[in-house]
């Protein structure tokens, strides 16, 4: 590994940037053609797990760099995490409400959320093999509870936020938590804009809760906790509503 990898900095933005990368994949790869084999209309089913895998790996090997103590509040992350999840679907569920009592769906309701998730990754396509379906929904799952927990909040968290304390002098000089409205919202608004249109009013409600978490607990792994939790939360609505856009 070249020197310029080998420092806690690299630790915490390098997982996420991978991440990041590979994420573009599955759009190189993907043709709508409902008569293509799956792999093909659907490359997400490969590509992701092949994410989860690599950044797991990325995640050990940089493990030295890490420190998630003090390991408290976690009752609140968990209390967050559901909120947050919660404040995230709920404009979807508004949208179906709506729409149920006749009410048309103009473009700027995607804006606040109120938008069809019906489409996304969807494990179904290969759910005629049970260990493939099985095996799919395992490793989404890992992708979802220990992989984007760690590598985001590592980077949000346990970089971006101890960096903007001081950019001047090492990060992991300044304190974990330490709060700052500027800090706030700059972070947010990245975490915000990280994401697509019909998730900027979730993203913004989740991004504020886990400030919150961070700046009470001073706890990364309290943050982690919280992500976890949430995702978690998360996928076990989608695979009971089936709505795919979700993750």
């Amino acid at each position: 590994m070249p020197p310029a990898l080998r420092t806690p900095a690299a630790a915490h933005i390098v997982p996420l940037a991978l991440f990041m990368v590979l994420n573009f994949v599955p759009g190189w790869f993907k043709i709508e053609n409902s008569e293509l084999p799956w792999h093909v209309r659907q490359p997400e089913l490969w590509v992701y797990p092949l994410q989860t895998l690599l950044c797991a790996i990325v995640l050990v090997i940089y493990r030295p760099y890490y420190r998630f103590g003090p390991w408290k509040g976690l009752g609140w992350a968990a209390l967050l995490g559901a909120l947050g999840i919660a404040a995230w679907v709920a404009p979807s569920l508004l949208r179906e409400w709506l729409v149920d009592r006749g009410h048309e769906a103009p473009d700027w309701w995607e804006w606040l959320g109120l938008a069809d998730r019906a489409k996304g990754f969807d494990p179904t396509i290969v759910q005629d093999s049970s260990s493939g379906y099985a095996l799919t929904l395992a490793l989404r799952f890992a992708r979802m509870t220990l992989v984007v927990p760690l590598v985001e909040e590592l980077f949000w968290r346990g970089f971006l936020m101890r960096m903007l304390v001081d950019p001047d002098r090492d990060f992991q000089k300044n304190a974990f938590g330490t709060h700052r409205w500027s800090i706030y919202w700059i972070v947010t608004a990245l975490v915000v804009v990280a994401h697509g249109k019909v998730d900027y009013l979730g993203a913004w409600i989740w991004g504020s809760l886990m400030y919150l978490l961070a700046v009470r607990t001073r706890s990364l792994g309290a943050c982690v906790v919280m992500h976890a939790v949430g995702n978690l939360l998360l996928g076990l609505y989608v695979c009971q509503t089936r709505q795919w856009g979700f993750w």
